[in-house]
């Protein structure tokens, strides 16, 4: 599960390069929301990952 939560932070960093740094800036909307999501998700995973104990 550990996995997920990396690719969504990657996936994260990669919105927020596009979506900030001005590189698309007909999708800068949509890559804000993106990284936003993303980086929820990969924070979300994390939180399940420490407290599930196997």
């Amino acid at each position: 599960m550990l996995y997920w939560a990396f690719g969504f932070f990657v996936v994260a960093l990669t919105a927020g390069l596009l979506g900030f740094g001005g590189l698309a800036s007909a999708f800068a909307g949509v890559a804000q929301i993106a990284f936003f999501v993303s980086l929820l998700l990969s924070l979300i995973m994390v939180a399940i990952e420490m407290t599930n104990e196997r």
